[in-house]
């Protein structure tokens, strides 16, 4: 082989590594063209100056809503802003009723006499006002203890909510971490910091809630006398005074900085001031924990195998009015320039917006609106750019705040949300004319018979074509946050163009405007995650942002590594051979819920009992093999309730009923709850959660209609001639199949309260037949039948998207479905409430409104090894103190989506549900029972589906229809007694 061959080979190979390097330096890097925080701002742009039509103007306020802040402000246009303030003592109000209130004398610190307001009731103030205008309005509250949750108040001025705005008013707690530092392990891994609440005096500017107006709220006063009312919603607080004024407005940086210039303020030199993002001071909620990253090998302190917190933010801190705070001790006084090593690659279309402050003030105008740009990996985010803003600090501790904001989004957002509301009203219109299902052959006319259609249609159109005009110029970049908009704008074109076409467009119309509600979800959240941020001298170097490409293939190799040697279903401490006394406790659920279950055993059980527990995560479905085969645990969590009963008729599980202080513990919770996990004499688990039904409805619809909420079966027949007539639907419990022939499927919870609202019960002689052939049963599944072939009800249905768009204004679901809508549906906050379902009409007059309840179990394995250990577990576990802190921690954890529907009572009244909403579900409680689990009885649910099926779909009578199916139930439960030694002759 000649010099010249070889060389041309290893010219090939070199040119090959080269390749590889390239693409992988392009692949962990990728992104980094996108720009990043703090950028000199572009002002202008595309406005959105569309006229609305005169027969739109009401249209999105709502039958019971106030109007608009908008609108209130257009009312009071031209009106002054006194620079005069009114200062109101708390303990001065005129009126207080409905809850309690008391004066307090020098409460925590604060001068004088203050007034404590509970969580419900109204108290009001008299205020004399010397000259007419616009004001800004503020109070000084001490957020005392309460159930961990934000507060919530609506205002009234003269008696009247002046827009709809003013109806929700929240006033943030503050949190921090328990301790200073950070605990691990006995694997070396570090454990996310419990956090506490920190009360403290707050001088609170009213403001939206939501976040679509960024300015603090303006109300307007006439001269004279006036009265200013505050109405409890959620929570407690301590009320120092209330304010009227006018809020500062800030200068812009060019401004300031020939302030600075005129006032000699010299630049500092050579100080770098790092903070780690971990080490914040406060935060406005317990979401805002710290976070471990272990993606990426630019975060300080870094581990490849081990947990280490080293950052904070995350998509916890999405939502507008969250704000996190950090202390800077400042070395000398002078000009600084501020940085944040910062990750933002959950908003991309958009960017993440944050409001600076610093020790409670906006420095300059262009911090109100701090962009955080997408780009994938850590970066170094220089506040100003190239240019950097230098802010004015004085030597000594300062309190630097980041609250997420929507910025220059907002109102962008805000429009979308009434175009929804427009275009949801006039779905409902449409629907009222040709029903769900038009005939395509028929030309209804709806142009016509609407007369403002085409018009409405045309303007959201304009709308909808404008917002996402300026999303691009906001953002820089198209994407797929104003596709949407342009692909409903596009439809709504089309069925301008062509009227006739609009009835078969019509569920193509419903899916954009479902996709438009997601994405007005989506565009309110705003993630950012924050690792360090730097106060330094115009002239100080910054700490590089990240590691090279070389760094991350290494992190990438080691973590590979890392994972052939850690167990990662071991959660938190491990016991190890020389602890005496421990447990092996299985969860089922969620990393997250499994976390935070092994920090509060950590904290609290262990320390208290010294029984060690192992903690693992694993997949339910292997529970029976593993317990057959000798390898189970001692405790199983968060079960089904149907597995309590299987496993004691095999002799699997522990009778709890033979420790001496069973009936103490089970008297935390309702008799119902018991009622699935007793076999024979004993009980074989104790209740974790427990739900059950309530009936949730749109108040606005039924305004529209003049329906009123029912309140028997009898009432809801005359609904549904109503609902009927208008195309509108009704929703009951969906029947739905069982996902698979593993599952068991419990029976249809309509039905269970039919039965048992007319005095029925599943099983007779003591639970070894099914009473379900009685003259009971057989009315019930009558009449649960005939809603289907009489009135047409839908039996499988998206509850959340029909009731978000009023096509289904009412229905039955489980009580948790609550906590979805509260998240998933903020377009129709304050006009859906839920209610007690409704009942049967007994003989005395009176309204049984029984349902049966569902929920999950905490179960011990019968060949546990200390059993008198495991009953201390779930004696811990179901107490009314850890059942609270879970469901707060739950909730603090993951967002009121994730509110725990505990099964114990106490527990339950500490949740942080609105005072009028939980009233509700305390009234529904008292009507709740369980349904027994019995051997065999895996097949009730299964059979009573089959029966409905050939009742509803094959026209076979019901009484014909379920007695087939009750033979097979009783077949079922005859085979099993058999199996296990219970068969009677």
């Amino acid at each position: 082989m000649t010099l010249q061959t070889q060389l041309k080979k290893w010219m090939t190979r070199l040119l090959v590594l080269a390749a590889i390097l390239a693409a992988l330096t392009l692949f962990f890097n990728r992104g980094g063209n996108e720009s990043g925080a703090g950028g000199r701002p572009e002002h202008g742009g595309t406005e959105l100056t569309l006229d609305r039509p005169a027969s739109l103007v009401n249209l999105s306020t709502q039958p019971g809503k106030s109007i608009s802040y908008v609108q209130y402000l257009s009312d009071h246009d031209g009106k002054g802003r006194p620079d005069h303030e009114i200062t109101i003592p708390a303990a001065d109000y005129s009126r207080a009723e409905g809850g309690e209130f008391r004066r307090l004398e020098a409460y925590e610190g604060h001068p004088g006499t203050s007034l404590f307001t509970g969580e419900k009731g109204e108290v009001e103030w008299k205020v004399h006002v010397e000259e007419e205008g616009l004001y800004n309005l503020s109070l000084l509250y001490y957020p005392v203890e309460g159930k961990s949750s934000s507060i919530e108040r609506s205002i009234r001025i003269d008696g009247e909510v002046p827009f709809q705005e003013a109806a929700y008013l929240q006033f943030d707690r503050i949190w921090d971490n328990a301790k200073d530092g950070i605990d691990q392990d006995n694997q070396g891994n570090d454990l996310r910091p419990k956090q506490i609440e920190r009360p403290a005096w707050t001088t609170a500017v009213l403001k939206d809630a939501d976040g679509y107006i960024t300015e603090p709220l303006l109300f307007y006063f006439e001269e004279g006398e006036h009265t200013v009312s505050l109405t409890a919603a959620r929570e407690p607080m301590v009320i120092g005074e209330l304010k009227l004024f006018q809020q500062e407005i800030p200068p812009t940086y060019a401004e300031l900085h020939r302030q600075y210039e005129a006032e000699g303020i010299r630049r500092t030199e050579g100080a770098l001031l790092a903070i780690q993002g971990e080490d914040a001071v406060a935060k406005s909620s317990p979401t805002l924990y710290p976070l471990s990253e272990r993606s990426s090998p630019s975060v300080s302190p870094y581990s490849a195998s081990k947990v280490r917190i080293n950052t904070i933010g995350g998509f916890n801190w999405r939502l507008p009015g969250q704000w996190i705070e950090w202390e800077l001790d400042v070395p000398e006084s002078g000009l600084y320039k501020i940085a944040f090593k910062s990750q933002q690659n959950f908003v991309r279309g958009m960017y993440s917006t944050r409001k600076l402050t610093i020790d409670g003030k906006v420095p300059f105008e262009e911090m109100n609106h701090v962009a955080f740009r997408f780009k994938n990996g850590y970066r170094m985010d220089v506040l100003g750019g190239d240019e950097p803003y230098l802010f004015r600090l004085e030597q000594g501790k300062h309190v630097l705040r980041l609250e997420a904001s929507l910025g220059e989004f907002a109102p962008l957002i805000h429009e979308v949300e009434d175009s929804l509301l427009n275009l949801n009203a006039m779905y409902r219109k449409i629907l009222m004319i040709t029903g769900t299902n038009p005939d395509e052959f028929r030309d209804y006319r709806v142009e016509q018979r609407i007369p403002e259609l085409l018009e409405a249609f045309r303007y959201e159109s304009g709308r909808l074509k404008a917002v996402a005009a300026r999303l691009v110029e906001l953002s820089g970049q198209s994407g797929d946050q104003e596709a949407l908009l342009k692909t409903m704008a596009l439809q709504l074109d089309e069925m301008i163009e062509k009227p006739d076409t609009i009835p078969r467009r019509l569920e193509a119309y419903k899916t954009n405007t479902g996709g438009l509600g997601t994405w007005l979800q989506q565009a309110r959240e705003q993630p950012l995650e924050i690792d360090a941020l730097y106060v330094a001298s115009a002239d100080a170097k910054l700490p590089k942002s990240g590691m090279g490409a070389a760094d991350k293939v290494k992190h990438e190799a080691s973590t590979f590594f890392s994972s052939f040697f850690i167990d990662y279903n071991n959660i938190g401490n491990v016991t190890d051979e020389k602890n005496q006394r421990s447990i092996t406790v299985w969860i089922g659920s969620g990393r997250d819920q499994a976390n935070t279950i092994k920090a509060m055993i950590d904290e609290t059980f262990t320390p208290e009992t010294g029984i060690n527990v192992n903690l693992k995560l694993v997949n339910m479905g292997t529970l029976l093999p593993a317990t057959l085969s000798g390898q189970g645990p001692e405790v199983a969590m968060q079960i089904g309730n149907d597995l309590p009963v299987n496993f004691a008729m095999r002799n699997a599980a522990a009778d709890l009923t033979q420790f001496p202080d069973f009936e103490s513990v089970a008297a935390r919770f309702r008799d119902s709850a018991l009622v699935p996990y007793r076999y024979r004499s004993g009980v074989y688990a104790l209740p974790e959660t427990q739900t059950f039904n309530m009936m949730f409805f749109r108040k606005d619809v039924l305004e529209e209609l003049g329906l009123e909420v029912p309140k028997t079966w009898d009432d809801v027949a005359s609904l549904l001639a109503v609902l009927n007539k208008n195309h509108m639907q009704f929703g009951l419990p969906v029947v739905a199949q069982a996902p698979d022939q593993w599952t068991t499927l419990p029976p249809n919870s309509m039905y269970a309260a039919l039965l048992m609202q007319s005095g029925g019960q599943f099983y007779r002689n003591n639970d070894r037949e099914s009473d379900l052939d009685s003259k009971i049963g057989l009315e019930a599944f009558k009449q649960w039948t005939e809603y289907y072939t009489d009135y047409k009800l839908e039996r499988e249905y998206d509850f959340a998207n029909r009731f978000r768009t009023g096509q289904m204004p009412i229905g039955i679901s489980d009580y948790t479905t609550y906590n979805q809508l509260s998240v998933f549906a903020p377009e129709i906050r304050g006009v859906w409430g839920f209610a007690p379902v409704p009942g049967t009409v007994q003989a005395d007059g009176t309204i049984d409104r029984t349902v049966p309840s569902g929920g999950s179990a905490v179960l011990m394995l019968d060949d546990a090894k200390d059993k008198d250990a495991a009953w201390e577990f779930l004696k811990w576990w179901t107490s009314d103190a850890t059942q609270t802190n879970f469901g707060r921690e739950m909730e603090g954890l993951m967002g009121a989506a994730a509110r725990y529907p505990t099964a114990n009572i106490k527990a339950l009244d500490s949740l942080p549900w609105p005072v009028a909403d939980y009233e509700n579900l305390k009234s529904q409680f008292e009507w709740v029972q369980g349904i027994p689990e019995v051997p065999g009885g895996y097949s009730t649910g299964r059979h009573l589906f089959n029966a409905f099926y050939r009742a509803v779909i094959s026209g076979i009578e019901p009484r014909e229809a379920l007695m087939d199916s009750v033979q097979y139930i009783h077949d079922e439960i005859r085979t099993k007694q058999a199996e296990f030694g219970e068969l009677q002759e």
